[in-house]
């Protein structure tokens, strides 16, 4: 482990519960899993940690996952994308929302930046085949990703920031190429 790695989980078992609680919000926006990984401290490693947010995302009941879903949203992260394909973007995400009654997801971690709005694009018109069940799955594994690759990044980037409000927010998202799209 790097000793940035180290620092940033040392500061994430020391920081006040509350603080830590309402970062892991913006990682996944569920309060019984951002409570049980607040709880479960000390980590021994990162690895250790994000382990345990895996587990805690596998455990999210049909309630749990609806919540987190309904914290993120559809915010168009391919501004300088041509009109014509966030035209389409948007007119894929509305259709996803009718069909399922929440936000995208997806984790583009594994994609270079000039290939994530054509992922988007078909995984989204992909998806919107599935059936309710089908993809309430393939969201809960995308949220999983998400969360995961957002929770390295909150202790990489160093300590939660002291909590302002209640509130969860896109701006409190740790930036991550993974992203609710």
């Amino acid at each position: 482990m790097s000793s940035d790695s180290h620092a940033g989980l040392a500061r994430f078992n020391t920081a006040p519960a509350d603080t830590v609680e309402h970062a892991l919000l913006a990682c996944c926006g569920n309060r019984r899993w951002a409570r049980r990984l607040t709880d479960h401290r000390p980590y021994p490693t990162v690895d250790a940690l994000l382990a345990a947010a895996d587990e805690a995302s596998y455990d999210l009941s049909r309630t749990d996952l609806a919540e987190a879903l309904a914290d993120e949203s559809s915010a168009d992260p391919h501004h300088a994308a041509p009109l014509a394909a966030r035209t389409a973007l948007r007119a894929a995400h509305a259709a996803y929302e009718s069909s399922f009654g929440h936000a995208f997801v997806i984790s583009l971690d594994h994609f270079r930046p000039e290939e994530r709005l054509n992922q988007v694009l078909t995984r989204i018109r992909e998806r919107l085949t599935h059936d309710p069940d089908e993809e309430r799955a393939v969201a809960a594994d995308e949220l999983r990703r998400l969360a995961r690759s957002r929770v390295a990044r909150l202790v990489a980037d160093g300590p939660p920031a002291p909590r302002v409000s209640q509130e969860s927010s896109d701006s409190d998202r740790p930036d991550s190429p993974s992203v609710a799209v």
